[in-house]
């Protein structure tokens, strides 16, 4: 499977390498075309108001949408807000694809960053804690009916599934666990067999 990395701003190189420790080819997506070469996408973590200015900068935007339409993408802190409908703290713009209220920054500034274990919810494909990473991440507020939490912490959700669409408020291409980014190729796996 060919999963492309947007690398217009953020942490998508890490993400590259976590894919190609779990067999997938990572390919850094800048352009319409590199998009379209590619069976899903992975929007990462980085600054959502830059990656918006970015997108719309490439003309990306519009074809994002289609693409989101037709293949899996799954984002990760930025990328979560990006994927999310309705944006808060402060409002902002969004690609709107999956049904979750996100407030921005709500776990505190950089100096409030930190590192944690979480735990799956009873059902979800995760047999074991996972090391979840938090900079200045955001908390999913509301899910609409459609969309299956995986793993809390605190009480929200933290990674989460709606469709084809996954998103993690937290990191977890920082880590050495790679079971994330293997969910993610299995549910790109599971739609090309669809």
């Amino acid at each position: 499977m060919r999963i492309g990395v947007m690398a217009l701003q953020g942490d998508f190189a890490a993400h590259c390498e976590a894919l190609r420790r779990v067999g997938a080819e990572a390919v850094e997506v800048r352009t319409a075309r590199e998009l379209e070469e590619t069976d899903a996408l992975v929007l990462p973590g980085g600054e959502s108001t830059t990656m918006l200015k970015l997108l719309r900068l490439e003309g990306l935007d519009g074809k994002l949408a289609d693409y989101g339409r037709r293949k899996p993408i799954f984002g990760t802190c930025a990328g979560a807000i990006l994927l999310a409908k309705h944006v808060s703290s402060p409002a902002q713009e969004s690609l709107g694809m999956m049904d979750l209220d996100v407030e921005r920054n709500a776990y505190g500034r950089q100096i409030d960053s930190r590192v944690v274990t979480v735990h799956p919810e009873p059902g979800a494909q995760f047999d074991e804690p996972v090391e979840a990473v938090f900079i200045r991440a955001p908390i999913i507020r509301k899910s609409g009916p459609g969309v299956r939490v995986l793993i809390r912490y605190n009480g929200d959700p933290v990674l989460v599934e709606e469709g084809r669409h996954m998103v993690a408020t937290f990191h977890p291409e920082l880590t050495a666990d790679s079971r994330v980014h293997q969910y993610f190729l299995e549910k790109v796996k599971g739609q090309a067999r669809a």
